[in-house]
């Protein structure tokens, strides 16, 4: 079974939309990890089969995924209000798991080519992603799903 990490923090919304795409994905374990006790609740709550908090969580969950997915800025130390520790991103960064990252906006951080894409549409396109990885479509390199 292909485990996805779901990454969030602040209050998990967009992780809690996220596992909710994802439970329409046969074969899959959804396992939540907040920077906050707020934002893995809301995750578990939008149906994810496990869940866990804070830094070292993220980090031995990262670890363990197969694919990671959340806003861009969990590879980027301090986004997220601070949330982001430099061990965060570096865990998850350095993962061997593939990543597929939603570009949310933020003032300071520019993404060139970003676009004006809804956020749903964003993660609507980050399931897609998904499915296509599990179809064999587009396999992570070093990853044998």
């Amino acid at each position: 079974m292909v485990q996805i990490l779901v990454v969030d923090g602040l209050g998990g919304g967009l992780g809690a939309e996220i596992v909710s795409g994802l439970k329409k994905v046969p074969d899959i374990e959804i396992v939540a990890a907040g920077t906050n006790s707020f934002a893995t609740g809301n995750m578990l709550k939008a149906g994810a089969y496990r869940g866990a908090t804070g830094e070292n969580a993220i980090k031995v969950c990262s670890s363990e995924a197969d694919i990671i997915m959340g806003p861009w800025g969990i590879v980027i130390s301090d986004s997220l209000m601070g949330e982001i520790t430099s061990g965060i991103a570096l865990a998850i960064s350095s993962s061997r798991a593939t990543k597929i990252l939603i570009p949310i906006s933020h003032p300071k951080l520019i993404l060139v080519g970003e676009s004006n894409i809804p956020l749903s549409k964003l993660i609507d396109m980050a399931i897609e992603k998904v499915k296509e990885i599990l179809n064999g479509r587009t396999c992570p390199p070093g990853k044998n799903i």
